[in-house]
């Protein structure tokens, strides 16, 4: 194996090597890090390393896992066997003043890279909210991006990609070209069968003015203000986008508790339409009861930057699980979502973990894409801690409010998931069905780890539906 090392622009690292841990798991966000061993990973240096690495790992009978930013919460990089590729080193940007199209390698860092770097030219992409997200996985899994109700997924807007195949090959899909693997590359996620090493993006214009409401209910309120809510967020303009937040936060008095939050950032073409598109929320019934009110005061990216990492500490230890929501708009049937979720947002038994419900209404309908579930609104519930004996109470109260929202559980989105623990739908079964036909083509040989998985045999069906 020593001969193979030299054969790239960066490095190829092996169990008996001293940085062994560091490159199986040194870029991995989450502080809870699994055990599972690799044979070998490739800390690649260039496009051509990835080509290497590829054929590399045929020649040696090994799987391939692909890590790009390192955030997915179970460390789906990290496999048993085979050859872990590591993106990090691909992050170089350009931006065509012409097109509006900014090419992008999968390990840029969607908030703390990209979005600086747009915003100098007047230009926006809605990457991951945490900062620290690499646009590589974001993508592949759909991207839940900023504002995703009104701009749509941010998978939507990759024009092409840049793609190296199980045979080592390097090729573009796109709309006219290899478009079999353009369609996956928007969805399939950490089963997709190539490796993605440059995203071709149509990027927005700029907002002029950002304006951010902000409302600070106890979590005794819960159920009446996101019956509101339910009631209400599909009539909200879709320049804003709604998120509750169940997490600690600052009171006036500079003392500090567990709120149930109520946020609308609006992203308007001046302030003026900013603040007047949050108008509905000073409508909600109990309003007179909230701790606190932030009232469409002016904002801006790096401030809502800073929120996020605020809210998500790299290297604490992490367990949560999602869920896309699902109720018909009857009283009863909001009444069923509010209770289903109720658990999620009133009882983390973690000081930092927190909780978020997302708006994805008025719902609109997919392009053709592997990405194609989706319901009005979304969970995720996140218990964040240092203490690894934690970890048992922390798993429990998860896997508890999650069974709790069961019955108004349509599915889950893969980037906060993990099938290790729980197996839900994530994509439409005639999307599903086609995905398995290309990754036979393109994979015929399984190079490309599938989906990391408890049962392999029954993924992307909701493990309820399997005992009827």
């Amino acid at each position: 194996m020593t001969g193979d090392a030299t054969a790239f622009d960066g490095r190829l690292v092996l169990p008996a090597d001293a940085d062994w841990e560091q490159a199986r798991v040194g870029r991995v966000f989450n502080g809870r890090r699994p055990d599972r061993q690799p044979d070998a990973v490739l800390i690649a240096g260039s496009v051509a390393d990835v080509q290497r690495g590829v054929r590399l790992a045929a020649q040696r009978g090994w799987t391939v896992a692909v890590r790009s930013g390192g955030h997915a919460w179970a460390a789906w990089s990290v496999r048993d066997g085979g050859l872990l590729i590591d993106l990090g080193a691909l992050d170089d940007i350009e931006y065509d003043e012409t097109t509006h199209i900014v090419e992008a390698g999968p390990a840029v860092k969607g908030g703390e890279v990209l979005s600086p770097y747009l915003e100098e030219r007047g230009r926006f992409f809605n990457g991951g909210h945490c900062p620290t997200v690499g646009i590589g996985g974001f993508l592949l899994q759909g991207g839940q991006g900023w504002n995703q109700r009104g701009w749509g997924w941010a998978a939507e807007s990759v024009v092409a990609v840049d793609v190296v195949t199980a045979d080592g090959e390097l090729v573009r899909a796109d709309a006219s070209q290899n478009t079999d693997l353009y369609w996956a590359a928007r969805g399939a996620g950490p089963t997709f069968p190539g490796v993605v090493v440059r995203f071709h993006l149509q990027t927005r214009p700029l907002s002029r003015a950002i304006a951010h409401t902000v409302h600070g209910y106890e979590l005794a309120d819960f159920a009446e203000v996101m019956t509101w809510l339910y009631a209400t967020h599909s009539l909200v303009p879709d320049n804003v986008e709604i998120v509750c937040v169940s997490t600690p936060a600052e009171l006036p008095d500079g003392t500090e508790r567990r709120l149930f939050l109520v946020t609308g950032l609006a992203f308007g073409d001046d302030l003026d339409h900013a603040r007047a598109s949050l108008a509905r929320f000073n409508e909600c019934p109990v309003i007179d009861r909230a701790v606190f009110v932030k009232d469409a005061a002016p904002s801006g990216l790096a401030e809502q930057r800073a929120q996020q990492v605020e809210q998500n500490p790299e290297h604490w230890q992490y367990i949560c699980d999602n869920a896309w929501i699902d109720g018909d708009g009857t009283p009863e049937g909001i009444a069923a979502m509010v209770e289903g979720i109720r658990p999620l947002f009133t009882t983390n038994p973690t000081e930092r973990g927190f909780a978020i419900w997302m708006s994805n209404a008025p719902r609109r309908a997919l392009p053709d894409m592997a990405f194609s579930l989706q319901t009005d609104a979304y969970v995720a519930a996140y218990t964040v801690y240092e203490d690894p004996a934690d970890f048992a109470r922390n798993r429990a109260w998860v896997d508890e409010v999650f069974a709790h929202a069961q019955p108004v559980t349509a599915g889950q989105y893969l980037g906060d998931s993990d099938m290790t623990n729980r197996q839900l739908k994530f994509m439409a079964p005639e999307n599903w069905e086609k995905l398995q036909r290309i990754i036979a083509a393109r994979d015929p040989e399984g190079r490309f780890h599938r989906h990391l998985a408890a049962d392999p045999a029954t993924i992307n069906v909701n493990h309820w539906e399997l005992h009827g």
